[in-house]
């Protein structure tokens, strides 16, 4: 007997980042670890990252999703996609079993289990937008980060608090408004012999400009759409990025991190990571944003109990195991309807 068919629904493009997509990617994988297999559906952004990322991966015509999905025979739907609610998610599943990955919390949802890793989430917060029986997994030990991340993890934390020597700025593959290299440019004058290693796209604004630093600039290394994500956040000493989906991958390897709010749906979580003591949060939208930057980036730098302090915190946050959760739920839910 062949396990579940499951259909992928996710967005992507470039004010709405690859996030979507990768953390679906990492439950997919889990799924099929389990016996399942799936495809993805969604706008060409989604192709495009999964030709880089994940190029054996199966994929529908993305021209029609309501089409797609009701042509196709699968057994469950997943939905990563803010654009959709519960409407679009009825007239897909017909049925079928949906889990649906959420961050927002302002929509109705046509699901059987809604995953939010949200630290400040609440059952509450999905009273009046989730069906009374669907089944709600909240929280960051439910966040879906790939399990390199959590094989590294204890190696990573028995060091945290060393000196500074790696500084890691990962603000999304797609680089929002060139992003990167704003927050490059703030960083490197106030550092001296340390490392920078940048993430970015192949897409990202940011990268011709960067490319050029980096040939005169050695302490810079790029690096574009790349598969060791893991092993830069285990190796670095400090972090920056958004406080998108990459903040549950740091929380498991416990790295010390400025959080850049770069929208306003980041600001909740930002607010609730800060409030955990788990990572510094700046905002870009600030009118005092380089200031605050530039201290939270000194204090990192020089406050050695600060790191340790702030490493400890976001590793109590997220243990990397959440998309094997989530996959036992969602199987045992397909299960019980076949």
């Amino acid at each position: 007997m062949t396990g579940p068919r499951i259909l992928f629904v996710v967005d992507a493009g470039p004010s709405v980042g690859g996030g979507h997509v990768m953390r679906s990617l990492t439950l997919a994988r889990t799924l099929e670890a389990q016996g399942a297999s799936y495809a993805f559906a969604g706008p060409r952004a989604v192709g495009e990252l999964l030709d880089t990322f994940a190029p054996e991966t199966r994929r529908v015509a993305p021209e029609d999703l309501a089409t797609a999905a009701g042509r196709e025979p699968f057994d469950a739907l997943v939905f990563d996609h803010y654009g959709l609610a519960e409407t679009d998610h009825r007239a897909m599943a017909q049925g079928r079993p949906v889990l649906v990955v959420d961050d927002l919390a302002d929509r109705p949802l046509g699901a059987d289990i809604v995953v939010d890793a949200g630290p400040e989430r609440k059952a509450e917060d999905y009273l009046s937008l989730a069906p009374e029986t669907a089944r709600l997994l909240l929280g960051p030990n439910f966040a879906a980060v790939r399990p390199e991340f959590e094989a590294l993890r204890a190696p990573a934390l028995a060091w945290r608090g060393e000196p500074v020597q790696r500084v890691l700025i990962a603000m999304g593959l797609t680089d929002l408004d060139g992003i990167t290299a704003r927050i490059v440019e703030r960083v490197r004058p106030r550092l001296h012999d340390t490392g920078i290693d940048v993430v970015l796209g192949a897409a990202a604004p940011s990268l011709l400009g960067l490319s050029k630093v980096a040939r005169r600039d050695q302490r810079l290394m790029l690096h574009v759409d790349t598969q060791h994500m893991a092993r830069l956040t285990a190796e670095a000493d400090i972090g920056i990025g958004a406080p998108g989906s990459s903040t549950w991958e740091r929380c498991v390897l416990g790295l010390p991190s400025i959080l850049v709010v770069l929208a306003d749906n980041q600001r909740p979580a930002a607010r609730a990571m800060a409030e955990l003591g788990a990572a510094l949060v700046v905002d870009i939208a600030a009118a005092d944003f380089e200031t605050a930057f530039d201290r939270a980036l000194m204090k990192l730098l020089r406050d050695t109990e600060a790191r340790r302090d702030l490493a400890a915190r976001s590793a109590a946050v997220c243990d990397g195991l959440g998309a094997g959760r989530t996959a036992e739920t969602f199987l045992r839910l397909i299960a019980a309807r076949v």
